[in-house]
């Protein structure tokens, strides 16, 4: 994957090695030159100085092929107009933004954009965000039998029934998150764009779970 992460503080910086420590190729955007000093001379990615929504120095930093943005930079506006610059114009799929002020993060969220904060905190649910791997472990119960996992689910299974994912995965949606409220699914619930879902599963069928939502449906592309 290409990534394009916009500010290069303590967050970004961290975000970046930890996605290219992954083997993902990275374009890091700052305002400031020196800021790129934090990413030491073991960075392999691109460094590009400008704002990050700025058209064309999103393109020097490859935003016509990023797979994902994150917006990480020390301004609400800025973090929230690049995002959905990268969302909106250029069709990037997976995009997060930090976002300081709680109760503005609620009305991002609502806009489909997933908010997050606080920095070696951050820059992990960024990497889940913007790249879903495995599964992360929620909740188990005292007897170690049962856990809440939080499975990624390919993007085919939006606009189909959630009973669909549970009758093809074998297991059954504790609760779900969407535009950052937790939701109880009931029967008539339809996987929407950027819901979080978070399954009941024993160890023995963890994986196969993960697997089937992260497959695309039968009859999907």
């Amino acid at each position: 994957m290409h990534v394009v992460i916009m500010g290069c503080g303590r967050v970004g910086s961290t975000l970046a090695h930890s996605l290219e420590s992954r083997g993902h190729s990275v374009a890091v955007i700052d305002q400031d030159a020196d800021a790129f000093r934090r990413l030491g001379p073991d960075f392999g990615g691109i460094t590009v100085t400008g704002a990050g929504f700025d058209g064309e120095v999103l393109r020097q930093a490859g935003i016509e092929r990023a797979d994902a943005f994150a917006a990480v930079s020390s301004g609400d506006n800025s973090n929230i107009i690049s995002a959905r610059l990268a969302r909106e114009t250029f069709g990037v799929s997976r995009v997060a933004a930090r976002i300081y002020d709680q109760r503005r993060a609620q009305v991002y969220e609502r806009l489909g954009i997933p908010t997050v904060a606080t920095v070696r905190w951050t820059a992990d649910r960024m990497v889940r965000h913007l790249v879903p791997e495995g599964n992360v472990e929620i909740f188990r119960d005292p007897t170690s039998t049962v856990s809440i996992i939080e499975v990624p689910v390919h993007k085919d299974w939006v606009g189909r029934p959630l009973r669909q994912l549970e009758a093809a995965a074998g297991a059954r949606v504790a609760y779900l998150t969407r535009f950052g409220i937790g939701t109880l699914p009931n029967g008539s619930t339809v996987v929407q764009e950027g819901d979080q879902l978070y399954v009941l599963v024993t160890d023995d069928i963890a994986a196969s779970v993960t697997a089937v939502a992260a497959t695309p449906p039968e009859g999907g592309h």
